[in-house]
């Protein structure tokens, strides 16, 4: 069962691209994030002509998420359960869903923006909220795992330069912590390997060249309970999907399971 997260960046501007790379890989569930959509106009049509039913929480604007499944999709669950509001709105940022033996949720973090504003305290807020809603499932015998943009490196390695970051969000020992406690619930991280360079990053900056100077950083990640990571027989960054025009500012985490 190949299983893959990918930060789309706008699903109806990537379509072509994203419909390409599922037949080209036999993806058999996606977990998408930023489909910059609505519910009804994610493109689940185009989708089932490929054999593939969506589980979507959009609603426009900057946010949206959802699981695509050719292997069945089931106990849909739409939203974060006990979930932070933000500005009197609880975000479409969460969306779960059982698919043959494996259950996903697909997660699209809060950025936090900056250290100190209202943002990066939801966010935090939101990751606790994640926690408690994870930690039955996280501990239990069936795979599972929590996949997406995390919009948290999880250690110094996983950015191109720490040393740009301190004093940002996405490296702050707060989100790190969370990171953390998210672990703590059952939970451990599937480390993709690179398909060039030494670190797997996830996400370049479209601005200076970040892609060919590899001035990346990992935050798009696959956190897998027991029974989910001793079922990995490979996983890798897609990195060949953030070349070329019209690409996202992420590439695919792509995992592949023997269940």
């Amino acid at each position: 069962m190949r299983i893959a997260t990918w930060n789309v960046n706008s699903i109806t501007a990537r379509l072509p691209r994203l419909l390409a790379w599922l037949e080209s890989t036999g993806t058999d569930v996606l977990c998408i994030q930023e489909t910059k959509t609505t519910a009804e106009g994610f493109p689940a049509a185009e989708l089932r002509e490929l054999g593939y039913e969506s589980a979507v929480n959009a609603t426009g604007r900057w946010n949206g998420v959802a699981v695509i499944s050719r292997a069945g999709l089931e106990d849909v669950v739409t939203g974060l359960p006990g979930g932070p509001e933000y500005e009197g709105v609880q975000e479409p940022r969460a969306v779960s869903a059982t698919c043959g033996p494996v259950r996903v949720w697909s997660v699209y973090v809060p950025n936090g923006r900056e250290v100190g504003h209202d943002h990066y305290a939801y966010k935090l807020r939101w990751l606790e909220a994640l926690n408690k809603a994870v930690a039955e499932d996280a501990a239990g015998e069936r795979p599972f795992a929590v996949l997406g943009d995390y919009n948290i490196a999880p250690a110094d390695e996983d950015v191109w330069d720490p040393a740009l970051f301190a004093e940002s969000t996405h490296v702050t020992p707060a989100e790190r912590a969370a990171l953390a406690a998210l672990r703590d619930t059952g939970l451990q991280d599937v480390v993709p390997r690179p398909l060039k360079y030494d670190r797997p990053y996830t996400y370049w900056d479209y601005r200076q060249l970040g892609f060919p100077k590899n001035k990346g950083m990992r935050i798009d990640l696959v956190y897998g309970n027991v029974p989910f990571a001793a079922a990995v027989k490979d996983s890798y960054v897609d990195r060949e999907e953030r070349k070329g025009k019209g690409a996202s500012d992420h590439a695919p985490v792509v995992v592949d399971l023997d269940v």
